[in-house]
């Protein structure tokens, strides 16, 4: 069973995921330095030890960490910095289909950062982000929940913006000039909230991506972005 937080539905290996390479992301933890041992990611997030490994495997599969047996887990070469993956704006991609696209802004507010969600941006905990929580629809059937946290040194003016009329995508390229993004797929159940927004049934399985963007050499924002299961389908190129 996964473990999920209290307050948030994003499950706990993720977190710990985010954490590690905010580490990396806003320089405290180099190439060639070492990680946390499970064990002490065990104590510092309270959870299984199998949680943890889950986390500190996918990111040595994801070449953000490397393993030397009997030796511990270090910061990996960080190539994958270098890799540009193209971000397409959700508004865009439906146009590109011949169909109407709308968005529902459900929150976007200033809010106090929790402590791994601080360290993912490399901040204080208690400084603040920007959260958004945006419906997008394709021909008013909803096809993503987009729930996005922002730097506002990267984007100062993100609460200012008509995002009915704008999607955050479209801003942040304007406002924090991509430099660099890591992401990751998996699949989830429809909590509650996430379900009533798309308009389905209470745990039905979406396709979930988060993503995290650089730009300026900090962190520029996370997202993590729902999508029903039976209407998504994700391509890219790198």
């Amino acid at each position: 069973m996964e473990e999920y937080t209290a307050q948030e539905s994003t499950p706990v290996f993720q977190r710990i995921k985010d954490y590690l390479v905010g580490e990396i992301v806003a320089g405290r933890r180099k190439e060639g330095d070492l990680v946390p041992s499970e064990q002490a990611l065990v104590r510092q997030f309270g959870v299984s030890r199998m949680t943890v490994n889950r986390a500190v495997r996918e990111l040595t599969a994801e070449g953000v960490l490397t393993r030397r047996q009997g030796s511990g887990t270090y910061v990996a070469p960080q190539k994958y910095q270098a890799t540009l993956v193209e971000i397409r704006n959700i508004a865009d991609e439906i146009r590109s289909r011949g169909r109407i696209h709308r968005s529902q802004v459900r929150l976007l507010r200033e809010e106090p950062a929790l402590d791994e969600l601080a360290a993912g941006f490399g901040l204080t905990p208690g400084m603040s982000l920007f959260h958004s929580v945006i419906v997008h629809f394709e021909n008013d059937v909803p096809i993503q929940v987009e729930d996005r946290w922002v730097n506002p040194a990267c984007a100062p003016h993100y609460l200012e913006q008509d995002f009915c009329t704008i999607t955050p995508n479209e801003h942040l390229m304007a406002a924090a000039p991509l430099q660099g993004a890591t992401y990751g797929i998996e699949a989830q159940p429809a909590p509650d909230d996430i379900a009533d927004m798309l308009a389905v049934e209470p745990g039905l399985a979406c396709l979930v991506l988060h993503r995290r963007t650089t730009s300026g050499g900090r962190v520029a924002s996370t997202a993590t972005m729902w999508h029903p299961g039976h209407l998504a389908r994700f391509t890219g190129s790198v």
